[in-house]
């Protein structure tokens, strides 16, 4: 029996390949740069530095030139994401709720950590035509309360939920 990998290596043996892949096209020389007498490229734009020794400035107007730029990593200086709004505590509602099939059994654990009374209610599609779907009949959890709701179809199930209410 063989032994099974070890995925960090298999990430390791990767991330090596790839990067001996991709150096060699971020140094490439483009076609409008002129070899410097040290060997390097210089910028399109005449700016100092070699591209072996990573010196100078590749900006947006120096690139904007040259026709092949796919050797190139742009700096694009990036805003910071926008942060979406946080909700008032107020608006902070719904039970917690866990949902497990187990043949034709669907059973829902919900736990209330909001200080809000929640209703409950347990949905279930059962997969096959002639079987009749069910929905539970609301049920209350109170603040930091918990609940089981139980269902079930005479075969399969197709799908099951969980619907919240105010009360």
């Amino acid at each position: 029996m063989r032994a099974r990998p070890n995925r960090a290596l298999s990430l390791l043996v990767t991330s090596v390949v790839l990067t001996a892949l991709l150096v060699p096209g971020a140094l490439a020389l483009t076609p409008s740069a002129e070899p410097a007498p040290g060997g390097g490229a210089v910028a399109p734009g005449g700016a100092g530095g070699t591209a072996e020794t990573g010196g100078g400035s590749w900006g947006a107007a120096d690139l904007a030139g040259t026709a092949d730029t796919s050797g190139l990593a742009v700096d694009i200086a990036a805003e910071p994401p926008a942060q979406p709004t946080r909700p008032r505590p107020e608006d902070l509602f719904g039970a917690d709720c866990d949902t497990e099939i187990t043949g034709s059994t669907v059973t829902a654990y919900c736990h209330n950590r909001f200080a809000e009374t929640d209703l409950v209610r347990l949905h279930i599609e059962c997969d096959r035509w002639w079987d009749v779907d069910s929905d539970g009949a609301p049920q209350a959890v109170g603040p930091a309360g918990r609940v089981e709701l139980a269902g079930r179809c005479w075969k399969e199930v197709r799908s099951a939920w969980v619907s919240h209410g105010r009360r």
